[in-house]
């Protein structure tokens, strides 16, 4: 993920990255899913910003009978969001009835009593209101360069694919290593784990193999 979030904004906006994984798939099973996940992101988001201390929150402060009334739910989440756009002087841009519908939307889908698929429509305008409150909250006017930016780095971090030969050059170099009693090849446990540090480490053997085959040549050569 993007290093220019501060680190107590990086939860949240890591739950706007798994909502927008489903959003992008578009698939029955993945708009649901979507849906479900912005609603639960927007609560998550105001959830931190009213957990952090104030020097992380650019000095601003609230009484802790104010913050427990707006803890209490959703709606009381959301009642603070609208009254902090106020009191930043910034512009609303969804309305509050607009993010209470969706979450009532969401909550017909994640207790199984509407079985229907959320309208395209519905989708845009809850990633929308998602990315407006994590943004406003988290002052972070770029939200959607850090969004796409994000969806790459994961999407390059899976994209690793797996060969005998470079499991080869990892196991011919670590070998076999004891979990739990088991035996694994140190490539199978390694991939599994960390794709991109399997790639990167094929990288380095594949290189010093052919350093070293290298230097045998020139050794031969008369």
């Amino acid at each position: 993920m993007s290093t220019r979030l501060k680190p107590w904004a990086r939860g949240p906006f890591e739950l706007i990255i798994h909502a927008e994984s489903h959003y992008r798939k578009g698939d029955d099973y993945d708009r649901r899913l979507a849906l479900i996940s912005y609603d639960n992101s927007i609560e998550i988001s105001v959830t931190a910003y009213l957990s952090l201390n104030p020097i992380q929150r650019n000095g601003r402060e609230y009484a802790r009978t104010e913050v427990d009334k707006w803890m209490q739910n959703f709606h009381s989440k959301i009642d603070f969001v609208f009254e902090e756009v106020k009191r930043r002087g910034d512009s609303e841009q969804v309305g509050k009835g607009e993010i209470l519908w969706y979450h009532g939307h969401r909550n017909e889908h994640y207790h199984g009593a509407n079985r229907g698929v959320p309208e395209q429509r519905t989708l845009d305008e809850i990633r929308e209101a998602a990315l407006w409150v994590f943004s406003m909250l988290f002052e972070v006017p770029n939200v959607e360069a850090e969004l796409e930016s994000a969806i790459r780095e994961r999407d390059h971090s899976t994209a690793a694919e797996r060969s005998d030969s470079l499991d080869t050059l990892i196991d011919e170099e670590f070998g076999i290593i004891r979990i739990a009693g088991r035996r694994y090849y140190t490539s199978e446990i390694l991939y599994s784990i960390d794709p991109d540090l399997y790639l990167e480490l094929s990288s380095d053997l594949t290189v010093t193999e052919s350093d070293t085959q290298m230097g045998d040549e020139v050794g031969d050569t008369p």
